[in-house]
């Protein structure tokens, strides 16, 4: 009888024993609380966490379902309020008009030029459509006179003549006949110089 009650007290002093200090374990700060308060704080569940992290760990954001990928960046941004103002020097975003008039170049290959500059326009002014006028104020609003200060071609490209005009690579004034708010026909007079024969360049609308 006393044998059985000894082993009775032992079992019951190591019981005791495993349970203090697994309370003990329990009431350390941040041992199982830093990876979940990580976790939720990061967007996670904590079944997300890898289970060998030290405590206080959590997965980056990068690795994290979800995530935030990289932006868009726009086609072309404006200058900032300083470059306008001569303040600093500009440096065009992209090129899109070197090709246009280029020597190596064809009439074919400088309407696809204006097409992607018109293009351009239009992803940067989705509410306005395409730059309306004559041939000199549309070529005063694709070289900067627009509320975004955009030039999506050089003031001192080689296709502008000296009264403001887009010419083709014969130096005749490019005409453009503006059919709907985003789309525009454009033609060229060819080699010879004169519109509506034979030799003349076509860019339909879109």
């Amino acid at each position: 009888m006393s044998r059985f009650l000894g082993a009775t007290v032992v079992i019951a002093l190591i019981a005791a024993a495993v349970w203090a200090l697994r309370s003990r374990e329990a009431a350390v700060p941040g041992r199982d609380s830093a990876p979940k308060a990580a976790a939720i704080r990061d967007g996670l569940s904590p079944p997300a966490l890898d289970a060998s992290m030290p405590a206080g760990v959590a997965p980056s954001k990068s690795s994290a379902t979800g995530a935030a990928g990289p932006r868009t960046a726009p086609v072309v941004s404006a200058p900032t309020a300083a470059a306008a103002a001569g303040d600093v020097p500009v440096e065009s975003p992209i090129v899109l008009a070197d090709p246009l008039n280029s020597p190596r170049g064809t009439l074919g290959a400088d309407l696809d030029t204006l097409r992607i500059i018109l293009e351009a326009w239009r992803s940067n002014f989705p509410y306005e459509g395409n730059p309306v006028g004559e041939n000199v104020e549309i070529t005063a609003a694709l070289t900067g006179r627009n509320p975004l200060q955009l030039a999506l071609i050089p003031k001192n490209h080689p296709a502008i003549n000296a009264e403001g005009q887009l010419c083709d690579r014969w130096g005749t004034p490019f005409r453009f006949h503006q059919i709907s708010a985003d789309r525009m026909e454009l033609r060229s007079a060819g080699p010879d110089k004169q519109f509506g024969t034979a030799d003349d360049g076509l860019l339909p609308p879109p």
